[in-house]
């Protein structure tokens, strides 16, 4: 026989029924997952967008000023390609990356994720 005199949140959620329960185990999970899922494909949008536009620099070989220009004997065109392609592969790696998560995002959550 119940006690008319306990009632509350604590009482009701003991009285809760095991698919109840599960239901909600389950939420808390599919939430949590969702948003650590969502925060990393924008982060990998993020670096993503900052490797470029740091690929994107590189081609500025103004110094000090926009009117001074890098010596051509002080140009070092083996270390600048070897930088712009690593930074290249990077790129792809993060662009496959970002699509892998934004597709497994949809597959797994039922909505699509809109990136940055």
């Amino acid at each position: 026989m119940e006690d008319p005199k306990i009632s509350g949140a604590f009482l009701e959620s003991l009285k809760r029924n095991n698919d109840k329960i599960r239901g909600d185990r389950a939420l808390a999970i599919v939430e949590d997952a969702q948003i650590m899922y969502k925060r990393e494909a924008e982060d990998l949008a993020l670096m993503l967008k900052k490797l470029k536009r740091e690929q994107e620099n590189m081609l500025d070989l103004s110094p000090t000023d926009a009117n001074s220009l890098v010596l051509a004997s002080d140009f070092d065109a083996r270390g600048y390609v070897a930088k712009d392609l690593e930074m290249a592969v990077k790129i792809r790696n993060l662009e496959i990356k970002l699509e892998l998560a934004v597709n497994r995002y949809t597959y797994l959550f039922g909505e699509k994720l809109e990136i940055l």
